[in-house]
This record gives structure tokens, C-alpha cells and sequence, in this order.
């Protein structure tokens, strides 16, 4: 009842909530614009589809929420994440992701995200989303809110939780099968240096092979259905 006073009080003094999608895929933002437009109380009024052209965009346009697709060219989700926190604290930022790992949205979180769908939600969950942000609130998809709520109330804290974004990424990929050629290719970086990612994660895990690594993903739920993490 509060958040539909809250939406009604800001229609009434036509508030418009202000966003800028950013995103890879043009055909992506496409339809998320399509989405936006059907709220009377909110607009799209920039786009962005990789991460110099946000963070240029979010220094020069004036808007109320980021609507983050997590897979952008060339740089981590989270890593750019942290740089619009750094650089705007106070902008709420609802992240869009294909992982439905309790795991990985509690990273995106912990990162500075407000916000956090799946890119299989209803439209009108979307809808919500954004006004919740808009009204200042948080918002966790509903299909996460008990994975998150048992693992931030549990004692352990697993090993994996220790690397690095990158190293995390690398975990998952080396997980699906993917060869270091096909990560180094996906994330715009060097055998060399994925190979070194890889390195480090599997001394951090205390692990000796792939299969111990293949291992490990299934025991914690870190093999997501599809790559990359975006």
C-alpha cells in the first residue's frame, strides 16, 4: 500500500523517473525501452553499450536510475558497477542478469547494486523494479529473496568468496567447459593473463585439477546455464 501511495503521489506531481539503460545488445535495449515506455511514470532518456560510454554518459546526463544488463564488452559487470558506486553513490542501480544464483546476485549487491532481476522476470516485475528504485526502496527478485536471506545469515563463509570478480568469472566458465582461449576471447583479455586468473583461483581453493574445479562449482551451485556472466 506504501509503495502504491508512493507511485500515485509521484504520477500526481508528474515526477518522471529518469533512466539510462546500458547494455551490449542494441536489440536488448530496444526492448527494454519498448518495456520503459508502457509506464506512464518513467522514460528512458539515454542508452549506453559498453562502459567508457556510460560512465561518460552518467557525467553528462541528468537521470534518476541505471538499468544495468550485466553483459557488456570488454569489462567485468561488476567491475563497472563499482565505478559508477565510486563515482555516483547515491544512483540507484537496478541490475538485469541471466544467473539465478544466490551467490552472484549477492556480489552484484554487495558491489552497490539497489537492484536485482533475472532476465526471465515479467515485463510488469521490471515495471516494479524501477518504481521501487524510484521511490528510494531495494528490490530482489522474489524468486532469490530466501537463497539470499539463508546465505547471509550463514556462518561459513565458502573459499570462493575470496576472489577476485575476475577470478570468479574465470571459476564459472572454466566450470561450463569453456577452454581459456574461449574466456580470453569472451573477455577481451590474453590467454596469458586468464591462465593466470586461473592459477591463482585454484591455489586460493586449494584445488590440484579441473575436475576437483568442476567439483567444487557443482558443491556450491556456482554452474550457471549460460555464459558469460553478464
Amino acid at each position: 500500500m506504501l509503495r502504491q501511495a508512493a507511485t500515485a503521489q509521484r504520477r500526481s506531481l508528474c515526477i518522471v523517473i529518469r533512466i539510462i539503460i546500458a547494455g551490449e545488445h542494441a536489440i536488448v535495449r530496444g526492448g527494454l525501452r519498448h518495456i520503459i515506455a508502457t509506464g506512464s511514470d518513467m522514460v528512458v532518456t539515454a542508452e549506453a553499450g559498453h562502459g567508457s560510454d556510460l560512465l561518460g554518459k552518467l557525467r553528462n546526463c541528468a537521470v534518476d536510475l541505471l538499468l544495468l544488463d550485466m553483459t557488456m564488452p570488454g569489462v567485468s559487470g561488476v567491475d563497472l558497477l563499482r565505478r559508477v558506486h565510486a563515482e555516483q553513490p547515491s544512483l540507484p542501480v537496478l541490475v538485469l542478469s541471466i544467473h539465478d544464483e544466490a551467490q552472484v546476485a549477492s556480489r552484484v549487491l554487495r558491489a552497490g547494486a539497489t537492484g536485482y532481476l533475472t532476465k526471465d522476470s515479467d515485463p510488469a516485475l521490471l515495471l516494479d523494479a524501477i518504481r521501487k528504485l524510484g521511490d528510494g526502496g531495494r528490490f530482489i527478485d522474489p524468486k532469490l529473496v530466501d537463497a539470499l536471506v539463508f546465505e547471509t545469515h550463514h556462518s561459513d563463509v565458502p573459499p570462493h568468496e575470496a576472489l577476485s570478480d575476475r577470478e570468479f568469472q574465470v571459476l564459472q566458465m572454466l566450470a561450463a567447459g569453456r577452454s581459456i582461449n574461449e574466456i580470453a576471447q569472451v573477455h577481451a583479455r590474453s590467454a596469458k593473463t586468464v591462465s593466470t586468473h586461473k592459477m591463482r583461483l585454484m591455489h586460493k581453493l586449494g584445488l590440484a585439477n579441473n575436475a576437483e574445479l568442476i567439483r567444487y562449482a557443482i558443491r556450491h551451485g556456482l554452474t550457471p546455464s549460460d555464459l558469460p556472466y553478464g
